[in-house]
């Protein structure tokens, strides 16, 4: 594990990184922000640099619903089905490309947050992460995450909990 504590390095995310740190501290949450210098940009390269497994990372998947945008919190063990999604929400959703993604989020792909967004978005949360007992999720950029228990984490967003797994 290749940590470097956040308070101790300045970054160019650091805006992004700032809004999740605050979102954090308004919620009462400990700022359990870590940068990992060689990257979380995907669910295995977090898992690697934390030193959890794949499942423990939760990853925010964005897709679009009337021009908003959907960020689906999940385990990085699985994949998001869609059709899930649109039945939880009550309503169509797409997928989002990375300017969509940075204009309604105000994050970067593979550093979207569940907490800190620049727009408020709908968020749905994978009900298998309240299973595990930690889990870990992005900070605003590829290479910061922050830790915390999934109960917490869902009461934080206040997130809709849905089976969103695609099965098999």
């Amino acid at each position: 594990m290749n940590a470097v504590s956040e308070s101790s390095k300045s970054s160019p995310q650091k805006t992004s990184i700032d809004r999740v740190r605050a979102a954090l501290a308004a919620a009462g949450h400990p700022d359990t922000i870590t940068e990992f210098p060689d990257g979380t940009k995907t669910a295995a390269d977090a898992a690697a640099a934390v030193g959890c497994t794949v499942a423990q990372i939760a990853k925010s998947i964005v897709f679009r619903a009337e021009g908003r945008a959907v960020v689906v919190i999940t385990s990085g063990a699985n994949r998001v089905d869609q059709k899930k999604v649109e039945a939880a929400l009550k309503l169509p959703i797409k997928r989002a490309d990375a300017d969509f993604v940075r204009a309604t989020t105000g994050f970067a792909i593979g550093g979207v947050s569940p907490v800190g967004h620049t727009n408020p978005p709908l968020l749905v949360f994978d009900r298998d992460l309240l299973t595990l007992s930690s889990i870990y999720a992005a900070a605003g950029s590829h290479s910061h995450v922050f830790s915390t228990e999934p109960q917490t984490l869902q009461r934080l967003t206040g997130a809709l909990v849905a089976d969103v797994r695609v099965e098999g």
